[in-house]
């Protein structure tokens, strides 16, 4: 691989397979820019060194060539990365043609639009490669960590028979002769689940049929959720953060380049997070002239707002009960106020939560408060008479989280293959 030969000693003879980047021919020598997984390398195909043959072919290649090389390692201040590779042969495998402005060496100003039709071109540009290098390692802290604290990966349904979350938001699908729905969440698995295992976790795909269109709304998304047996919101809070801090820091350590190739500078979250009261926030959006009143939700706009006076990880707790879902417990002493919570990374909202109702009787309440037909639940609600333990959880949006720690402003940037409302290929 590139970053490999990069590492080897003067004279050493390596086999390079990938796809040219760039050309730069000056006659009597040629510079290719090799691209592959790893990275970027300069080839230097002379006259005075290259085989005649090798030399020739070199005049063939143009941007997005798949080639295989063979040559030999120098070592040089003049190269990117202190390191070329002088060619000794060199193969076509297979030709290219891509529109110039789609070249993932040019530097073009493309609309989101023009990069989306283009995808895998895009993709191939370096930063974007980093980004996605970065969404592994993400991924891999996220399950260490639960794994460590004695967490067990479960995979639900996608395919479900009733709304999770309640709304219009669900895509129905033809299954058989039912009527079915693409799962919005496994909110009501997994607490299902902790009257089994406790303590469970799921990272997989989620869909939720978004009619509008903004920059942290998708159709497809992938979701991290947690669900713990015999904890409060407090308990699931402080998961949380640790896991956000134990992710960031991991991501600092471990991909020092591909966040250089971004241009962040990675700031790892202190500890604690801010709990900022959902009263206390309404009341710094109205200092700031922003016009809302208590019971509202917050806007984007309202979340920018409190992003700049937090611009790290913070909670706003104690939500108005009416604005979250019907599983979601409200105090005992105040029942218009819940124990719910939401998490933000400076302006974007990455995750929410809270304490669950176990209690069957409130259950059907709550469920009849927001207009839902209980008996469309039987399936979830006789789970309640079988022993369901107090519980809590949250779900946290893995694209969501990977705009805050690569400072992306659209949402598409780090998903492979975004889908929304007006996007259904590539």
């Amino acid at each position: 691989m590139a970053s490999e030969a990069k590492g080897l000693k003067e004279g050493k003879e390596v086999r390079l397979l990938g796809w040219v980047h760039s050309v730069r021919d000056l006659g009597k020598i040629r510079f290719i820019i090799l691209r592959d997984k790893s990275g970027l390398i300069q080839l230097v195909i002379s006259r005075s060194f290259t085989p005649p043959e090798a030399f020739e072919e070199a005049a063939k290649l143009r941007k997005e060539y798949v080639v295989e090389v063979k040559g030999v390692v120098s070592k040089t201040g003049r190269a990117p990365g202190g390191a070329e590779v002088h060619v000794k042969s060199l193969k076509v495998l297979r030709e290219a043609s891509v529109p110039t402005h789609l070249e993932p060496d040019q530097h073009v100003k493309l609309s989101m639009d023009e990069r989306l039709d283009g995808r895998i071109l895009d993709l191939r540009r370096p930063s974007n490669m980093a980004l996605f290098k970065i969404n592994a390692e993400v991924l891999k802290a996220i399950r260490a960590f639960l794994d460590l604290k004695g967490f067990i990966e479960v995979h639900t349904p996608r395919i479900i028979a009733t709304a999770t979350e309640g709304g219009a938001a669900l895509f129905p699908i033809a299954y058989y002769d039912k009527e079915a729905f693409l799962t919005q969440s496994p909110q009501l698995f997994k607490e299902q689940l902790t009257s089994v295992f406790e303590a469970v976790y799921e990272i997989g795909p989620l869909f939720r049929a978004e009619e509008s269109h903004t920059v942290r709304h998708v159709s497809e998304f992938i979701g991290v959720d947690v669900e713990q047996a015999f904890a409060t919101e407090e308990d699931v809070m402080k998961l949380l953060e640790e896991l956000i801090y134990t992710v960031v820091k991991h991501v600092k350590e471990k991909c020092s380049e591909d966040l250089k190739e971004l241009g962040v500078d990675l700031k790892v979250p202190t500890l604690p997070f801010k709990r900022l009261d959902y009263a206390e926030a309404v009341e710094l959006l109205r200092q700031r002239g922003f016009d809302i009143r208590w019971g509202e939700d917050l806007s984007t706009e309202a979340e920018r707002i409190l992003g700049t006076i937090y611009p790290e990880p913070h909670f706003i707790v104690n939500w108005p009960t009416k604005l979250k879902p019907f599983y979601i417990m409200y105090k005992e002493d105040n029942p218009e106020i819940c124990y719910a919570f939401d998490l933000s990374y400076g302006w974007i909202e990455i995750a929410s939560g809270g304490r669950r109702v176990h209690d069957k009787e409130i259950l059907v309440r709550r469920l009849k408060d927001q207009g839902l037909n209980p008996e469309a639940f039987q399936y979830h609600l006789k789970v309640f008479d079988w022993g369901m333990p107090p519980h809590a959880g949250w779900g946290l949006g893995l694209a969501r989280l990977m705009m805050a720690i690569t400072n992306r402003e659209n949402i598409r940037e780090v998903i492979l293959f975004p889908r929304d409302r007006w996007r259904l290929t590539p």
